[in-house]
């Protein structure tokens, strides 16, 4: 078999991914209380600052207060943020600083659990961050209906989504400085383009055609409305979308990292 068969082979799941993902929750654990205030720290900024502060100076947005339009954007954009930090920093510490995952290779657990595992413990980490936006948002009356509770699966798969692209990163990163280039040339960009801070309608057209292609955009088109208590038009594409990415970005992380590792 050649390296690229070998590096592009599908991957070859189990039920071993389950002990990666609990020693990571093991770790996280340690820290879990700073680690989620700091997740919560900027979502929380942007929702109360813009929120209260320019959103007095602002319409309805769709019928809705522009802190209420705000807040999904928000809950989406800081899953988005935490799956990112987690697959790349944390990550990539595992990978190359710590050499944990060459550890855990040494027993009978594949490189491929191994990525399995760490795209669902950041899943379950990002949830956790939109959750916790979620939940102020509810208290501070800016969800409207129990639909709402239907953002936590979208949170999930946002947060494999981002997960896997963030491990394509880790990667093919050589330092951690590296990652300011994805974090610049594509977090940035998604958060301004993709419908948090305004609708994405009033973007030029070249930029809403762009703004369809980014994964940001469908979490947000399927948040916003569930927490205003309808059902998301074009349901079941912005999934596919969501969902192409997830597969997509962690088939290329793992031929990747297959690379990197076992070269």
């Amino acid at each position: 078999m050649s390296n690229v068969t070998k590096y592009c082979a599908l991957p070859r799941l189990s039920w071993r991914f389950i002990p990666v993902w609990r020693r990571n929750v093991l770790v996280w654990r340690k820290l879990a209380i700073p680690s989620m205030l700091g997740n919560l720290a900027d979502p929380m900024l942007y929702m109360l600052g813009f929120g209260y502060g320019l959103g007095r100076m602002m319409p309805d947005v769709f019928g809705t207060s522009y802190i209420a339009f705000l807040a999904a954007g928000m809950v989406c954009s800081s899953t988005m943020m935490s799956a990112s930090f987690e697959a790349m920093y944390s990550g990539f510490s595992r990978m190359h600083v710590q050499r944990t995952w060459d550890a855990i290779m040494n027993t009978p657990v594949t490189l491929d659990d191994v990525l399995v595992g760490e795209a669902v413990w950041t899943a379950s980490k990002s949830l956790l961050s939109g959750i916790a936006v979620l939940v102020i948002a509810a208290a501070l009356g800016l969800t409207h209906s129990w639909l709402a509770l239907w953002v936590v699966p979208v949170m999930f798969l946002t947060g494999i989504a981002f997960a896997s692209l963030g491990l394509i990163m880790t990667a093919l990163s050589p330092s951690y400085d590296f990652f300011m280039y994805y974090f610049t040339l594509f977090i940035t960009p998604m958060m301004l383009l993709c419908g948090v801070f305004f609708p994405s309608n009033q973007l030029p057209q070249a930029l809403q055609h762009v703004a369809v292609l980014l994964p940001l955009t469908h979490a947000v088109a399927m948040a916003r409305p569930l927490m205003n208590g309808a059902v998301p038009p074009g349901l079941a594409i912005h999934l596919s979308v969501l969902l192409l990415y997830a597969m997509v970005g962690f088939y290329i992380a793992l031929a990747l990292t297959r690379r990197r590792l076992l070269a």
